[in-house]
């Protein structure tokens, strides 16, 4: 259900590390809670983040919700396509609504999620 190859934070953010760059956004089962997304807030390139700090918001027709970063690094890139079409975080919280791309620290931390832990969480806080 959750990718293999991603890891996950207790605040349903996913993070795909490849190489010295890390791609974030949030999860499924976070964007199923949310409800339709119509409008997201994203940082400005440049800006450097510590693990754990918000990093933007996302807003759904239920509630506002903050994001926060899996690792620290530098942002690289945000989704621009977000900002006109939100929505997409609905289609595909992965590969086409990823948020922003960080330049992060080979020794990020390794306190993160894999898939089956991240679905264990899931099912227990869905209790």
């Amino acid at each position: 259900m959750y990718p293999d190859n991603y890891k996950y934070t207790d605040d349903h953010e996913w993070i795909l590390v490849q190489g010295d760059t890390g791609r974030i956004g949030i999860t499924d089962y976070a964007q199923k809670q949310l409800g339709d997304v119509v409008y997201v807030e994203l940082p400005a390139v440049g800006r450097m983040l510590k693990a754990g700090e918000s990093f933007g918001t996302v807003e759904s027709v239920k509630a506002v919700s903050e994001l926060f970063s899996p690792v620290a690094g530098e942002v690289v890139e945000i989704n621009a396509d977000l900002t006109g079409k939100p929505e997409l975080i609905n289609k595909d919280p992965y590969a086409g609504a990823w948020m922003i791309v960080l330049k992060v620290d080979a020794s990020a931390p390794s306190d993160l999620m894999d898939a089956a832990a991240y679905q264990k969480y899931v099912e227990s806080e869905a209790k």
